[in-house]
């Protein structure tokens, strides 16, 4: 029986994010040797190929960018669909896809250390940060710039993008 791409690379999350240090290593050395080769950028594909036009995640360096990312129920997948719940919910699943890119790529939520916020609705400021404080320990709060915008993705109430170390 053949595993599809999208299977193999969610086992791989799974055992990334529980602690798999086999898992992680690999992928870790991976990305070093295509540093070490010469590679400026990496684009970091962790859940296969996208299925939208911009990569998940690019290092260079030491700094991982993450897109933007909104609350999709899982964004990996074509028809994925926003969580209902209006802006807690998906400032939830937001960050939560935020931390399952990161720890796709071998980092995590501590190593965050810059976030945009986008917010559809600006007066949703205090519910949204409720939930965004959550996932950040008191005294690390990554830097962060917050904007109001016209029109996120697919009616996103809250889009947020991150800056990471590896």
């Amino acid at each position: 029986m053949t595993l599809r791409p999208a299977l193999l690379a969610l086992c791989a999350v799974a055992l990334a994010a529980t602690g798999c240090r086999a898992v992680r290593e690999r992928r870790t050395a991976r990305v070093a040797d295509r540093i070490a080769a010469g590679d400026t950028a990496v684009y970091l594909t962790p859940f296969g190929a996208p299925t939208r036009p911009f990569s998940p995640a690019v290092r260079v360096g030491n700094l991982i960018y993450l897109s933007g990312q909104i609350g999709l129920d899982n964004p990996a997948a074509n028809g994925s669909t926003l969580v209902p719940g209006g802006i807690e919910a998906e400032t939830r699943q937001t960050l939560e896809n935020i931390k399952a890119t990161l720890a796709a790529v071998g980092s995590s939520m501590d190593r965050v250390i810059k976030c945009t916020v986008m917010m559809a609705d600006m007066k949703e400021w205090d519910r949204m940060n409720a939930i965004y404080r959550t996932y950040f320990a008191p005294g690390r709060l990554p830097a962060r710039s917050a904007l109001g915008a016209n029109g996120l993705a697919l009616g996103a109430r809250v889009e947020i993008e991150c800056i990471a170390t590896a």
